[in-house]
């Protein structure tokens, strides 16, 4: 897009631009940006069905089947996308985003036995891949309030064990 085309985009959608301010770029034009949050939580769980007797859980699940529990320090990544504002160059305020992630996540998990105390994981299987879908579907309305789209969901377990899930195809 040319300088004048540029210029006249702008004065449609913003008005007339003062001396020395930055020309905004027409919304076509503005790139799509990933931005990513991080939070920690620290939790319990157990592996395991309760339709299957603890010697099969045993040779399922090992030493995460065992009926006191285990725990884990999580580390949460939340990528969200989107177009970064004219004004502000923010694609997300990241105090808001954060804030948001507590609400909905963290401040349910930190601290819980994620089997007996986090009522939206009730009755399922705990793992990493389980904990990471019910997170995306607990984030992904209040993402969207936000005006941005929820794009990841990452959850560590350990150092060496992640799982990522960018919502149903």
């Amino acid at each position: 897009m040319n300088k004048a085309a540029l210029d006249a985009s702008s004065k449609a959608r913003f008005g007339p631009l003062k001396e020395g301010q930055p020309v905004p770029l027409p919304l076509h034009s503005m790139p799509l940006v990933h931005v990513i949050r991080r939070e920690r939580f620290s939790a319990a769980h157990r592996m395991g069905r309760p339709d299957w007797d603890q010697e099969k859980n045993s040779a399922v699940f090992g030493k995460c089947a065992n009926p006191h529990g285990h725990g884990h320090n999580y580390v949460l990544w939340v990528t969200v996308k989107g177009q970064p504002d004219a004004e502000t160059s923010y694609v997300v305020d990241l105090g808001v985003l954060s804030a948001v992630i507590k609400e909905h996540v963290v401040d349910q998990l930190d601290h819980r036995n994620l089997d007996i105390e986090v009522p939206w994981l009730k009755g399922k299987v705990t793992s990493t891949e389980t904990l990471t879908m019910a997170i995306w579907d607990r984030l992904l309305g209040p993402v969207r309030a936000l005006g941005v789209e929820l794009h990841c969901i990452r959850v560590e377990e350990t150092e060496n064990n992640h799982v990522e899930y960018h919502g149903e195809l």
